[in-house]
């Protein structure tokens, strides 16, 4: 005798997210700042930086004029850093030809375990960027774990992963409360345990104008921005505080906004002796790329690069 079988009888499969994303989605992760750098995502400059002059260059945030070609070429000589040190580059494609600030891809995507948060830029010269880079990390398999919307704002280099369970979170003029928040949610949603708040300073616009991890346990500093609430809780995990004190060389030769291809070596912009010296003899292995072109625009190498897979660290 056939039995029949009345309505639904399915079951959702209790497999989590994660354990399946790498079938599903692809090969993307990044849970530190130093763990061997294998994705990236990047922006090379278009015609959208051809139009910045003596006029107007201010009003993009920009602290010079820039040579258009010659930006293109320090971005690129970066990215043969990066190819060659195993790193695939993705770039951005269909990006706003109004938009110079696009190259700097950091503040746009927060890469996370389980996939990117697509960030809202805090200043209106910024916004609409976030559109083609949701564009191309759905091309590229990327999942999309959150957009930051309502009336939040919030840039990529306003967190900083310390480890799996930690994150440094600042609040100042490029993320608001509620931007924080959602970010917060989200990373507590995929088993960050430990958030580390702390204001961004009126002198810095993000955390990376002040502090970047060099190794599994080392943090350089700009010691007079950190706040000491932020240094204690990081001493008390065990981090390392490597203090830089050349003003010159950290506002004007962006010498903290470098990369780490993988624990304890780094790529970092060319000119700055003093802070080159402090990390090699730190242990530190340092490439150095030309960024001066780049840095009219206030940003750098670090700047540049949005994360996409990074292999996790042990910090056994």
């Amino acid at each position: 005798m056939k039995v029949v079988v009345q309505g639904e009888r399915w079951f959702p499969s209790e497999t989590v997210f994660a354990d399946e994303m790498k079938e599903l989605w692809g090969d993307w992760y990044c849970d530190s700042e130093v763990g061997r750098l294998r994705a990236v995502l990047m922006h090379r400059p278009g015609r959208e930086i051809e139009g910045i002059t003596d006029e107007n260059f201010s009003q993009y945030r920009f602290r010079a004029p820039i040579n258009a070609e010659r930006a293109r070429k320090q971005q690129d000589e970066l990215a043969d850093v990066y190819r060659s040190h195993g790193v695939a580059v993705h770039y951005v494609q269909n990006q706003r030809e109004d938009r110079p600030n696009a190259m700097f891809m950091r503040d746009l995507v927060l890469m996370t375990p389980e996939g990117a948060i697509v960030c809202r830029p805090a200043i209106p010269a910024r916004r609409g960027e976030e559109k083609a880079v949701a564009e191309t990390l759905a091309s590229l398999g990327v999942p999309i774990i959150k957009t930051i919307n309502g009336d939040g704002y919030f840039e990529g280099a306003c967190a900083m992963w310390i480890d799996r369970e930690t994150v440094i979170i600042g609040t100042g003029s490029r993320s608001n409360e509620k931007g924080v928040q959602q970010v917060e949610a989200e990373l507590r949603n995929i088993g960050v345990t430990n958030i580390i708040r702390t204001q961004i300073p009126y002198g810095s616009i993000h955390l990376d104008g002040y502090m970047n991890m060099v190794d599994k346990k080392k943090l350089v500093i700009f010691p007079w921005h950190v706040t000491y609430d932020c240094a204690k809780q990081l001493l008390d995990l065990g981090i390392e505080l490597i203090e830089m004190t050349n003003i010159e060389e950290l506002k004007n030769g962006m010498a903290m906004n470098f990369v780490a291809l993988e624990p304890g070596k780094v790529v970092m912009p060319s000119g700055n002796p003093e802070t080159k010296a402090l990390l090699e003899n730190e242990g530190v292995h340092v490439i150095e790329v030309e960024m001066d072109e780049i840095v009219n625009g206030w940003g750098a190498i670090h700047c540049m690069t949005a994360f996409l897979r990074r292999d996790p660290v042990s910090h056994a």
